[in-house]
């Protein structure tokens, strides 16, 4: 069987038939009209084929269009090289994604949900659904990312053959783009923790260096709040001690997403800043350091029980902005786990939602430190959160008298301060999870 190009590809290319979305989308749709000309005047297309039989049969058979009078020509050095790495990307996605277990689950939950009785038990319920729809949603992330790539590449080999360089140049970049999304996909793959995919707390408390430690905390928060909302998470303060001059003392904050707790995870420790000091006359460098202390919020799944007796509650006022809206009830809740010493505060308006958000937030702190004991990683964990101050770091910001982000444990680092500050940390996290899923240290 031979195939060629239809006549027109050329044509239907030039820049007077070019649409909206330009001359790879065009090309695309080309593909989908069944232009490629098989020497058969019947394509058989069942349910479940291939979304483009045509492409199919290009991919399979190498007497196609991608021979020509001069021999058969095959893809750039480069070219093949990003695709071997999305190949094998993918193969370890599926191997992942374990996609007959993922259907059978599936089907199970599906069974489960029909039941008269289902939503008798809401909480269980609730569990049950985010459960079947985390499932729905990685198989349609692999499955649309698997067409999308194949497309590309098919794209790639046509637009070879033809010598349209400006074709191949759209669809290298969209390759380009392809080999990024299938590393984020393969470093969030690596994210089955327990609670990896569970909502996260995140604990920031000023260390060494007063007023200048207060005001990095706050810088501190503000990043991880603009990390959060790039990634369309959510993101709640739950409690907030602020400093008398700048900054604050400490906040908690509540970080709602799918996988929340799984990237954010990597960044507990102490972080330190070097800068002239904005709160100095003379604007001389200042070293400070801030602590940061990331747990999973525990939810439905996860069973977590605490004596009443072991707790002492205090209630206090909630500090304000003053005037109007000073706060003149004792609405802030102090909850304090007597056997471990765990401490956890809430300030909202109702001492209510500030009970229920301090219980949420003690068992988050009860889970983490089970998970750790269950890891033997106890001594490791305590060390790595310290004091925050010198010998206890994991990255160092340095503003002055050169720029430099640098994460101590993966070395992996960036002059891009103002970028960093703006929330683009995904590079230290992805390496920290990378450097944990291999088992290599970092320095």
């Amino acid at each position: 069987m031979s195939a060629r190009p239809a006549a027109g590809l050329s044509d239907g290319l030039r820049p007077g038939k070019r649409n909206r979305s330009g001359r790879h989308g065009v090309l695309r749709n080309w593909l989908r009209s069944g232009n490629l000309v098989l020497g058969i005047t019947d394509v058989h297309h069942p349910a479940g084929a291939p979304v483009f039989p045509q492409v199919a049969a290009l991919r399979g058979d190498r007497q196609t269009s991608a021979k020509t009078q001069a021999g058969e020509t095959t893809m750039r050095s480069d070219l093949q090289t990003s695709v071997d790495a999305i190949r094998k990307s993918m193969e370890l996605l599926n191997a992942h994604l374990d996609r007959p277990t993922a259907l059978r689950r599936l089907e199970e939950l599906n069974r489960m949900s029909e039941a008269s009785d289902f939503w008798n038990d809401r909480n269980r319920a609730q569990s049950l659904m985010r459960e079947r729809q985390s499932i729905i949603g990685n198989l349609d992330q692999v499955d649309s990312f698997s067409s999308e790539f194949e497309d590309t590449v098919a794209l790639i080999e046509l637009a070879e053959s033809e010598d349209d360089q400006e074709i191949l140049a759209e669809a290298e970049a969209t390759l380009g783009g392809l080999l990024e999304r299938a590393e984020q996909m393969e470093l969030e793959a690596l994210l089955s923790g327990e609670a990896d995919a569970n909502d996260a707390f995140m604990d920031i408390n000023a260390g060494a260096g007063g007023t200048e430690s207060c005001d990095w905390a706050m810088m501190l928060a503000r990043m991880y709040e603009k990390w959060a909302r790039r990634r369309g998470y959510d993101v709640e303060t739950i409690a907030v001690n602020r400093d008398g001059e700048a900054g604050i003392r400490s906040t908690t904050m509540k970080i709602s997403g799918k996988n929340a707790f799984g990237w954010l995870k990597s960044e507990s420790g102490v972080h330190r800043l070097v800068r002239n000091s904005p709160f100095d006359s003379s604007s001389r460098r200042h070293t400070s350091f801030t602590a940061v202390s990331v747990y999973p919020v525990v939810d439905d799944s996860i069973e977590v029980e605490i004596n009443p007796a072991d707790l002492r509650v205090d209630t206090f006022r909630a500090s304000g902005s003053g005037g109007q809206h000073v706060n003149k009830t004792d609405s802030a809740v102090r909850m304090t786990h007597n056997p471990t010493g765990i401490v956890v505060t809430s300030s909202e308006k109702s001492q209510h939602m500030n009970r229920a958000n301090c219980l949420a937030a003690l068992k988050a702190k009860l889970y983490e430190l089970e998970l750790n004991k269950r890891n033997e990683k106890m001594q490791e964990f305590h060390s790595q959160k310290g004091d925050a101050g010198w010998g206890n770091q994991i990255r160092s910001y340095v503003l002055t008298p050169y720029r430099l982000v640098k994460d101590l444990r993966t070395q992996v680092e960036t002059s891009d301060t103002q970028g960093v500050l703006d929330g683009d940390i995904d590079r230290f996290m992805a390496s920290v999870l990378a450097q944990n899923a291999t088992g290599s240290g970092g320095g």
